[in-house]
């Protein structure tokens, strides 16, 4: 009897101990009750005459404002917090002691990925659901800090610097590529010592720009993200020697690739074998292109006609069907957003409502942004402007 005392009080221990230290034990759920959250207001015919700040509220663990279904996602610290887009009201909460590494979309569903207990990486993936906040599922990806998550409509990839998985809604792997920490089976990965720069994703489509031991170029490798039998082998679509170093991944769409490079400032077209179809001047300094985008992922936005690049100086339209710059505008702040019959691009002190066909700029509606001069990427929710200014999002409602 003393032994099974003992063995019982040793499990016991145990198990609190293991409580104490898991998810569950350190995190906070809120949840609003089925049917609750307030839809957002109607989308906007037209732009208004001006905007007024509504709300703002810290977002740091998103790089542009993150809408899905009817809430405005804010995520700082180890919070995600579903609003309301009028009044910024939180109408639930997911909290945990550990920090986010970043918050995205997927699937309809809100996806937070916190870091590890040591916090040396970003290896806790939880999934909510955007109306009530309600947990759906959780799953644990090899992720260092700077990943982010890619939105291909039916998949989603969590890059990193040398390695990059996609999963399924059930957040089962359907694929990897890279450096494989402990593979089951060496011998998979076609290039396993490559740096990844830059990454852009579209159906089926998962491109990847990485510098590799040996190569002096670039080398551009486009994956099919749903992988196929065996997630642990990669299946490439192609993979080649680009034109130089220092290009960065814009955009994919279709088959095709876009690629940005310096010297002389420009995009260009690959096709679906890797062959290079079209290049396209553009007028930015070489400064724009010479280094990785931030996150490894292009400062973009996008409608149904055009994916809106912002360079670093510069808003450059670009056709969805064969990536083709429609039109470029100097000195702006960030992407454009689709908003009513016109795009709002963001410049120093205000917004450009252009026209999206031909780039022409129609007005300057002001906003004042205080002491911020950095980016700002725009998002809408019905008739409400987000921007996001870098840590914080801030939301413009039509002036009355």
């Amino acid at each position: 009897m003393i032994v099974a005392v003992v063995l019982a009080v040793v499990v016991l221990g145990g198990g609190v101990l293991y409580w104490r230290s898991s998810a569950a034990a350190t995190t906070e759920s809120v949840t609003a009750a089925p049917g609750t959250f307030p839809q957002p207001p109607s989308s906007a015919a037209t732009v208004p005459a001006g905007f007024t700040q509504a709300w703002r509220e810290p977002s740091a663990a998103t790089s542009a404002p993150l809408v899905v279904g009817p809430a405005v996602v804010t995520a700082d610290g180890g919070a995600v917090t579903g609003r309301d887009a009028t009044t910024g009201t939180a109408h639930w909460s997911y909290t945990r002691t550990a920090q986010l590494c970043t918050a995205g979309s997927g699937f309809g569903e809100v996806m937070a990925l916190y870091r590890n207990h040591d916090a040396t990486a970003c290896s806790e993936l939880t999934v909510l659901a955007p109306s009530s906040g309600a947990r759906r599922a959780q799953s644990n990806p090899d992720a260092l800090p700077g990943t982010r998550l890619l939105d291909t409509g039916t998949l989603v990839a969590i890059t990193g610097a040398n390695y990059v998985q996609v999963v399924r809604s059930d957040l089962v792997k359907t694929t990897e590529y890279g450096t494989v920490v402990t593979p089951d089976q060496p011998g998979r990965q076609p290039r396993p010592d490559c740096d990844f720069g830059s990454f852009a994703v579209t159906q089926g489509r998962l491109a990847v720009l990485e510098r590799c031991p040996g190569e002096s170029d670039d080398r551009l490798t486009v994956v099919a993200p749903d992988g196929g039998s065996d997630a642990t082998t990669p299946s490439v679509v192609f993979s080649q020697p680009q034109p130089g170093p220092h290009g960065q991944v814009v955009a994919a769409s279709g088959d095709r690739v876009a690629v940005a490079r310096p010297a002389p400032a420009r995009l260009e077209v690959v096709d679906g074998q890797g062959n290079l179809v079209s290049t396209f001047a553009v007028p930015v300094p070489d400064a724009d292109l010479a280094a990785d985008p931030p996150g490894g992922v292009a400062r973009t936005t996008s409608d149904n006609q055009h994916i809106y690049w912002w360079t670093g100086s510069a808003t450059v339209a670009i056709d969805r069907s064969d990536l083709t710059p429609a039109w470029t505008l100097p000195d702006t702040s960030g992407p454009a957003v689709r908003y009513g019959d016109s795009v709002l691009v963001p410049v120093r002190g205000g917004l450009q409502v252009v026209n999206p066909a031909t780039g022409a700029v129609g007005r300057t509606i002001p906003v004042d942004r205080g002491s911020w001069t950095g980016p700002v990427v725009p998002g809408v929710a019905g008739s409400v402007l987000l921007e996001q200014r870098g840590p914080e999002l801030v939301a413009l409602t039509p002036a009355r």
